[in-house]
């Protein structure tokens, strides 16, 4: 789960770490009064949504001005035009894709005296089942790009969870961005403080883009994103109250319901499989054959004919689906259940698509027979490559 940059900052500020004065703003109208508490002179006014790249983003209405989803702004006037400009507006950035996201909040913060910029995250290292931290100087920018470019500048340990965060972990990050004295002795403050809030709150990744260092010689967060591990939220409920649902497709929180792992992709066959290894399989395949998949949906290996039915209406509810395909291997999961629940789906919501079964494993033959004596319009499949090729043929034909 991902939660706005504001609510992140205010998360890890439980945890003594250093981070900006702001205000959030919902309405056009609040803009003038969050100025004011703050002070000014000088405020950054920033869009909030669930993605990267929100400096260099452009909002898709003439009406927003071209200054981008973070702007500085020099006066109160200022605030509220660019308040104004930017609510409601569709911010499009390298991260959202060309349909972009709408900025229904914003985070007004006082504007900070920089004098260099360094780049600092956590993350779960599954290779050694550690946290890894990642250093550089070359702060402000994508870290891929860094990576790519100049990855001697990029530095990265991890913590061994039996001892948790030590000073010398601090101290490597203090050397990696050549800070001494009392700049060195903040950066281990705040890697024990980072540390501390991602275990605490079961963070999955934490990035501080750019962490700086002002002229007044002060470490501060300005920038965080934060993702939360989604099967601990159970422990946080806190943090689930920060979900915001606009930021988030409607298929994928109604796939999370009935415990789905679907993410919605902007291709034309909807998928339906169990397993991720065998559902990453049927999306290449799809895509070696000249079409693309609409989603990626494993059922699991335990599905229950309510599970496949909503899964079936997830898929049918994408508008850019033109055909579906069934990818089934049964072990745990029998064929006959999966065979049960698309009838059942199908009769509920009706199928205007082609539809392609391809079943496999236990009860199959008792799941071909409920398919053939269904009276529905679905074409069989032996095997995967057979079903990709009769669901891409469908789909050319109809289109």
């Amino acid at each position: 789960m991902n939660i706005h940059e504001y609510q992140a900052k205010a998360v890890l500020k439980e945890f003594g770490v250093p981070v900006s004065k702001g205000v959030p703003i919902f309405k056009a109208s609040e803009a003038e009064a969050a100025a004011k508490e703050l002070g000014g002179p000088v405020w950054v006014v920033k869009s909030q949504i669930h993605a990267g790249g929100r400096g260099k983003g452009k909002f898709k209405e003439a009406s927003a001005g071209d200054k981008g989803g973070v702007r500085l702004a020099k006066s109160v006037d200022e605030v509220k035009q660019f308040a104004d400009q930017m609510l409601g507006k569709t911010l499009v950035t390298i991260q959202t894709g060309p349909t972009g996201k709408q900025v229904n909040r914003l985070y007004l913060e006082e504007g900070a005296d920089i004098d260099k910029e360094f780049y600092l995250s956590a993350l779960v290292d599954r290779e050694s089942s550690k946290i890894a931290f990642v250093v550089s100087t070359e702060g402000g920018m994508d870290i891929e790009t860094v990576a790519h470019d100049t990855p001697e500048k990029i530095v990265t340990f991890s913590i061994d969870p039996a001892t948790g965060v030590m000073p010398h972990h601090g101290r490597t990050v203090a050397k990696a961005l050549n800070l001494k004295g009392d700049q060195a002795k903040q950066a281990e403050k705040l890697v024990t403080q980072l540390y501390n809030a991602f275990v605490a709150k079961d963070m999955s990744m934490l990035e501080i883009n750019p962490l700086i260092l002002s002229k007044q010689g002060e470490l501060k967060c300005l920038d965080a994103k934060v993702s939360f591990d989604s099967n601990s939220l159970y422990r946080h409920p806190e943090i689930m109250q920060l979900r915001d649902e606009t930021e988030e497709d409607a298929k994928e929180i109604e796939a999370s319901k009935y415990d789905l792992a679907y993410i919605a992709l902007d291709g034309t066959i909807g998928c339906m499989v169990n397993g991720a290894g065998l559902a990453m399989a049927t999306l290449d395949i799809i895509k070696l054959y000249g079409e693309s998949p609409a989603n990626f949906l494993d059922v699991g290996g335990g599905a229950s004919e309510e599970k496949v039915t909503a899964a079936f209406k997830i898929i049918t509810s994408d508008p850019n689906v033109k055909g579906i395909l069934v990818n089934i291997f049964g072990g745990i999961m029998k064929c006959d259940v999966i065979a049960r629940g698309v009838i059942a789906a199908v009769k509920a919501v009706g199928l205007k698509v082609p539809l392609v079964v391809r079943l496999e494993g236990t009860n199959v033959e008792e799941g071909k027979k409920i398919i053939r004596e269904s009276g529905l319009n679905v074409l069989p499949a032996d095997d995967l490559d057979d079903a990709a090729q009769k669901i891409v043929k469908a789909v050319k034909g109809s289109a």
